[in-house]
């Protein structure tokens, strides 16, 4: 092992026990778009939504629940007008330059949270937006973590 792979395995260590701001803002910026994108706030989508944020081996050592349960309600009560929705996404796009498996650890996040009963087309549409920001490809992780068509019931 040379000096700068060292150095980055410590400066991971050291993020992982100090808490990594960015990656946790980004994980719940895109889960909260994703819960508020079909209108409705659904306690699952908020279970999901922190069990996958806490599943981040960096974020479980730096956060406890109430400290991810907080900034998850922040980003969701931002989600709520157009330019909180930017502003979540502008948090995600803040790890775009870290290492893919975080920036799809993020992704699949917002993916689960959305299909609690298949994604919706408004979900897709907010997971387009996240992709991007992310810099990830949608349709590639899409293939490799199937998820359900939504099914939705008209209401007569």
């Amino acid at each position: 092992m040379n000096l700068a792979q060292l150095l980055t395995r410590f400066r991971q260590t050291v993020t992982a026990y100090a808490g990594d701001e960015a990656l946790m803002q980004a994980g719940v910026s895109a889960a909260a778009n994703v819960i508020v994108a079909d209108g409705e706030v659904a306690g699952e989508e908020f279970e999901t939504a922190l069990t996958g944020v806490m599943a981040s081996p960096i974020l479980e050592k730096g956060y406890d629940v109430l400290m991810l349960e907080e900034a998850l309600y922040d980003a969701i009560g931002r989600a709520r007008t157009r330019v909180g929705r930017l502003e979540n996404l502008r948090r995600a796009a803040a790890i775009a330059g870290r290492p893919a498996e975080q920036r799809q650890g993020v992704f699949l996040v917002a993916v689960d949270v959305a299909d609690h009963d298949g994604i919706a087309e408004i979900e897709h549409a907010a997971l387009s937006e996240i992709a991007a920001a992310l810099l990830v490809d949608k349709a590639a992780l899409l293939r490799t973590a199937p998820v359900r068509t939504a099914v939705r019931r008209a209401t007569i």
